[in-house]
């Protein structure tokens, strides 16, 4: 097993070399580090699935280097796709579209549709221009866990497994994309993320929907139970009343904002001091690590205000606790 030492690199060259072998490498974007490979190679994206142990209808994202792209990999882009790219990539929003014939069923589940974004991370999108090919990257991380925020969570995660690790620093936006598609013609969101829905819905100038279905093969990210800690987890409405029901039990709590309660804690995090959702939700995957990390019996979690990302926090921290 190779040292997280000898894995971590910021040598662009070396992480391009590695991906056009058919190798993973782990790349830095704005939401999570993602677990990349070559798009049109089947051989590549079988690895992501064995690396992670994810199920094969979880389909992957495609990732590009700017909107130009996108024919190549989807066939019919919307006017209202061509007014999000505008305004939010490169960016944390994840569009779903029909495939190209370029792209493999096995990067889409079986499906006629891809999922594709340009991330906001300059040291990736220099990676994706120097590729004569798109890269597909779900989180590198194993399947269902909490997503990684920095090279060390990667490691972690994978441990013998972990491929090269470009070196981009930390997360800045810290969860995952949001991920957008089109239902009989309307926008419908399938996974709430970096970007909030009311942000959307003001770029498009007309409501939102969001996918009623609880598991999805369309989009990434859907199923009940994701972006859990090893730790038993449970997200609440009432911390109070929760931590009665765990005496003489080792407890971690992970509170969104100042609580007087975290001076009976001897194991807490606290998400926003201010109470600011976007910090929070930078700060959640990385506290979520931190606690988890602590042998604790479990770890509870009070939830975010239900306003712009705060519903994608809590869409996490419920996914965390199914």
């Amino acid at each position: 097993m190779k040292k997280y030492s000898e894995l971590v690199i910021t040598d662009l060259k070396a992480a391009a070399k590695a991906l056009s072998n058919d190798a993973l490498v782990a790349i830095p974007t704005e939401t999570v580090y993602g677990l990349a490979a070559n798009a049109f190679s089947e051989n590549a994206i079988d690895k992501i699935y064995q690396t992670k142990n994810r199920p094969q209808t979880n389909p992957l994202i495609v990732h590009l280097h700017n909107f130009e792209q996108l024919p190549k990999v989807a066939k019919t882009i919307p006017k209202e796709v061509e007014l999000l790219a505008a305004h939010f990539w490169p960016g944390p929003l994840t569009v779903v579209l029909e495939k190209s014939d370029a792209i493999s069923t096995k990067v889409t589940a079986g499906k006629n549709t891809v999922a594709v974004r340009v991330p906001n991370h300059e040291l990736t999108l220099a990676l994706l221009r120097s590729l004569a090919f798109p890269l597909v990257a779900p989180s590198a991380n194993k399947s269902n866990h909490i997503s990684p925020t920095c090279p060390q969570h990667v490691f972690n995660s994978l441990k013998e497994y972990s491929p090269l690790i470009l070196d981009g620093g930390i997360c800045s936006k810290g969860i995952e994309s949001t991920i957008i598609g089109f239902e009989n013609h309307k926008p419908t969101i399938y996974r709430l993320g970096s970007i909030s829905k009311e942000a959307i819905e003001a770029v498009l100038g007309t409501s939102v929907q969001l996918a009623n279905h609880e598991v999805s093969s369309i989009a990434p990210g859907m199923q009940k139970k994701h972006y859990a800690p090893r730790t038993p987890f449970i997200s609440c409405t009432n911390l109070q009343e929760e931590l009665k029901k765990y005496p003489n039990k080792k407890i971690g709590v992970l509170f969104f904002t100042e609580n007087p309660l975290a001076k009976q804690m001897l194991h807490y995090r606290i998400l926003s001091s201010s109470g600011c959702v976007e910090e929070a939700m930078a700060n959640l995957y990385k506290m979520m690590h931190e606690l988890d990390e602590l042998e604790l019996d479990v770890i509870l979690s009070e939830l975010a205000p239900e306003k712009g990302v705060g519903a994608s926090i809590n869409d996490r921290l419920t996914r965390a606790s199914s």
